[in-house]
């Protein structure tokens, strides 16, 4: 049987878990939806929902099965729903998704996620579920439609792919091998961005300063690459001195990069190109040499503090933030030690912290050692205390100083109650300020002063001291009135996340926040 004319477009619902790659991934997912004529939910429950799931989180398959099970009853009261599931967790238990939830439509992988609006239509048309995993990818992701989520601030991906084998992370064996983009793509999508009001773009990568290694031999890799890599430096530090030239581009930012790739061109890149701004996340994982040798982490502590300090020198103004894994498979109390000391000696202004947990298909979970849960607990413990500790400090170093803050949309969860606006700051701490009197939009500028810090914001509660109205508000503006968010993040927060969130975390580590 045929399935029945529709009278009105389909709505569609997004729900995305992981990393800042899933969130632009969803963002792609929205574009697909859209220009096959599907459009965004309101009130009413979607004809479509799209999970699009991460494997590296705890316990993300029970998760997923939870969600699934309770959309059942909603389905079978909503004649034609379609549920489709997605990302790094679709790719790894393919058909068992519909075996355990025979109710879902469409299985689809990371490597295809342009396939979406077609096997949706396929299920309908033959009433049965598809199921669609590519090993490689099809498309280069980049290239297809996008509806973004911030119309000032936009991820931009540069790679897709990791090459490198950590024993706790299993994105590799879901992403592939690390395939780069050309230059010019990437700096045509920027100022085609900055054309449309973005005034801040944050380069992704699973491993953004390994960027070139995609294009194997530099003799073979095109002129392009070449001609950004004269004089010895990488493909990263002139990818990021081009993004210096784009006119109107105010904000460049990049996550995550990887120690053992991290040069002192890349310093000098950052330090000498005004629009890449003093902000750095560098996942540690462990402080620990031992640890990071049973990680296959390709650096020691001794190198990680050398990058440290090589960026605070040339960048003294640096907010650097951390992930880091507690009770890795025989860690033992001086490992921990260890990675206690980094903190200290690193005084990152904030840390994504996550307690080991098994992943199927990592080396790391077949590993002996693996610790009882009270351990690792009483660590994870002391190392937020010690890190909550040296966030204040460090906050509290910019009490009195002057910052530009790119107004966001949705930071400030308490906005409203207390009569303020937040906002990003160049390090990008994120900053509470007084609402001034004259209008102010998400992506316009404000000039203000801090007077107070918390762990992990600031608060600027005299009077700005300068609005400034941006292309970016402007952009904001033109935007109201499209509909409802699409995308929900289930991401972890810095500081002390609910438990069910700590998990040992992918290579792009977790998104930070965005407006």
């Amino acid at each position: 049987m045929s399935a029945p004319l529709e009278t009105s477009p389909r709505t569609y619902e997004i729900r995305t878990y992981g990393c800042q790659m899933n969130v632009h991934d969803s963002e792609r997912l929205s574009g697909l939806l859209e220009a096959a004529g599907y459009v965004r939910a309101g009130e009413a429950e979607p004809d479509v929902v799209v999970f699009n799931t991460c494997a590296v989180r705890e316990n993300a398959d029970n998760r997923l099965y939870g969600n699934l099970g309770h959309l059942r009853p909603v389905k079978d009261g909503h004649p034609g729903m379609q549920i489709a599931v997605g990302g790094c967790l679709a790719q790894k238990d393919r058909d068992t998704i519909v075996e355990r939830a025979p109710w879902v439509d469409v299985v689809f992988g990371t490597h295809n996620i342009g396939s979406l609006p077609a096997l949706l239509e396929r299920s309908r048309v033959r009433s049965e579920a598809q199921v669609e995993i590519e090993e490689s990818l099809v498309t280069f992701p980049s290239t297809l439609p996008t509806r973004r989520e911030s119309p000032y601030a936009a991820w931009v991906s540069i790679s897709v792919g990791c090459n490198n084998t950590c024993t706790f992370c299993i994105v590799p064996s879901l992403r592939g091998k690390e395939r780069d983009r050309r230059p010019g793509e990437i700096l045509a999508e920027v100022e085609a961005l900055v054309g449309e009001g973005v005034l801040e773009v944050t380069l992704l990568g699973q491993n953004v300063n390994a960027y070139g290694s995609g294009f194997g031999a530099l003799s073979a890799a095109p002129d392009e690459v070449r001609a950004m890599t004269e004089g010895g430096q990488s493909a990263f530090a002139g990818l990021l001195r081009a993004c210096g030239s784009v006119d109107g581009l105010e904000r460049v930012r990049f996550t995550s990069p990887h120690p053992k790739d991290f040069t002192d061109d890349v310093i000098a890149a950052m330090a000498e190109t005004p629009n890449v701004m003093p902000s750095l996340h560098m996942p540690l994982q462990s402080g620990s040499d031992a640890v990071l040798r049973a990680m296959r982490r390709s650096y020691r502590q001794e190198r990680y503090l050398g990058i440290i300090e090589k960026v605070r020198a040339a960048i003294p103004d640096a907010a650097i933030t951390t992930d880091i894994i507690v009770g890795f498979p025989g860690e033992t109390e001086a490992d921990f030690e260890q990675t206690l000391h980094v903190v200290r000696e690193a005084r990152f202004s904030s840390a994504f912290t996550f307690q080991y947990s098994k992943r199927p298909g990592t080396p790391a979970a077949t590993m002996d050692g693996q610790l009882p849960k009270e351990v690792v607990q009483e660590r994870y413990e002391r190392l937020i205390a010690l890190q909550e500790e040296i966030s204040w400090a460090e906050n509290k170093k910019q009490l009195g100083r002057t910052l530009e803050v790119l107004v966001a949309e949705g930071e400030g969860r308490k906005d409203e109650e207390t009569r303020r606006l937040s906002g990003r700051a160049p390090d990008n701490r994120l900053v509470h300020f007084q609402a001034p009197d004259e209008p102010v939009r998400p992506g316009d500028m404000v000039t203000v002063e801090v007077t107070y810090a918390a762990p992990h914001h600031l608060v600027a509660d005299k009077p700005v001291q300068n609005v400034r109205r941006t292309r970016a508000g402007d952009a904001w503006e033109a935007h109201q009135g499209e509909g409802p968010k699409g995308v929900s993040l289930g991401m972890p927060t810095i500081g002390r996340p609910a438990q069910s969130q700590a998990a040992a975390p992918g290579c792009a580590g977790p998104a930070p926040a965005r407006a």
